[in-house]
């Protein structure tokens, strides 16, 4: 039985529920048939290595932040022939996040809109569950840890929060993803103000070479921003993220705007907006970096990849890699194996 139709029976199932409990359901299952050694009758994608931020991986789909935030579930997600895992983003202590419901669905859109709040287990607990994985312990792949800041944590103490989570996650990723562009943590996004995002970094530089000297190991950085900003807002980045030497850029993030989803059931809730509604915002965002950075920074895109065609318009906008989330929702598995057989690389 192929994964395409086995999600064609149970997705009916799992849209009956509410979003957030289909989520609680399917990954505690996902581990379950990871451990029952099922996963291993799902089709692998070709390797088809590529070399960014100085890591080999092993194939250019990845997953997105947000489906795994506490990193619980690597083994299972790593079973699905992703070729690499970002999992978070985590916070200095656990938090609930907001109050329930707040992730919705938007059939008609092919959408998410979702609320969450950075609702995590904290980072210690989220070190012990990177350092438990199988993934993790036998260097099976490349993993990213995705970093935030608490809810609680006053926006001007927000880079202590970053720090720490620096600190502790550093000796355990592969590479590391400053979020600073979730729509649901209040003022996060003031952090990719000129000044703001300027002292920011600069902090996370001088930590990221201080770790990678104690640590013996150089692990990058990367930036998570979001689709939101206009043209001029973008190259500050583009000339920050180049005077401060990180290592990569995602983009992009989940979007406020509602346009293309008036109307809708659910599309006035609060929070941010992904799936296809987000994928020509973020298009627009990767090729204004590209024309700012060239080839001196990667870019990760992110944001609406629904198909295979989705992934190569991405990489054609000018990222290295590409990352799904909303995209597996709406068509399963089969999603990360059809975008690996498009952006396969001629020998």
């Amino acid at each position: 039985m192929s994964d395409k139709f086995l999600y064609a029976l149970t997705r009916p199932i799992l849209f009956a529920l509410d979003a957030e409990d289909a989520h609680n359901l399917t990954l505690p299952n996902l581990r379950r048939a990871e451990k029952l050694g099922l996963t291993r009758l799902l089709p692998r994608p070709k390797l088809d290595p590529r070399e960014v931020m100085g890591i080999r991986f092993p194939n250019p789909v990845g997953l997105a932040a947000g489906l795994d935030k506490d990193g619980a579930y690597i083994d299972g997600l790593a079973a699905l022939g992703f070729g690499f895992i970002e999992v978070g983003t985590v916070t200095p202590l656990a938090q609930a996040g907001n109050p329930k419901p707040r992730m919705f669905r938007l059939p008609a859109a092919n959408a998410l809109i979702n609320r969450m709040g950075f609702n995590n287990g904290g980072v210690d607990a989220f070190v012990a569950n990177v350092q438990a994985s199988r993934f993790y312990q036998n260097k099976e792949g490349v993993l990213g840890l995705n970093i935030g800041k608490n809810a609680a944590t006053p926006i001007e103490n927000a880079a202590d929060d970053y720090l720490l989570c620096l600190q502790k996650v550093y000796p355990y990723a592969s590479y590391v993803t400053v979020n600073i562009s979730s729509p649901n943590t209040k003022n996060l996004r003031q952090l990719q103000g000129e000044s703001e995002l300027d002292a920011l970094l600069s902090r996370l530089k001088e930590a990221q070479q201080r770790l990678a000297d104690q640590h013996k190991r150089y692990v990058p950085l990367a930036l998570k921003i979001a689709p939101d900003m206009d043209v001029e807002q973008i190259k500050t980045v583009a000339s920050l993220l180049l005077r401060h030497k990180i290592d990569g850029v995602i983009a992009t993030n989940t979007t406020t705007t509602r346009d293309a989803v008036t109307g809708l059931p659910h599309a006035e809730e609060a929070g941010g907006l992904s799936g296809a509604p987000v994928f020509e915002l973020s298009n627009r965002v990767i090729k204004a970096l590209k024309a700012e950075l060239g080839d001196a920074l990667p870019i990760i895109g992110v944001g609406g990849i629904l198909s295979g065609d989705d992934a190569k318009a991405k990489m054609t906008a000018g990222a290295s890699l590409v990352q799904l989330y909303s995209g597996l929702i709406y068509r399963g598995p089969a999603l990360v194996r059809e975008c690996t057989q498009a952006l396969r690389q001629k020998p």
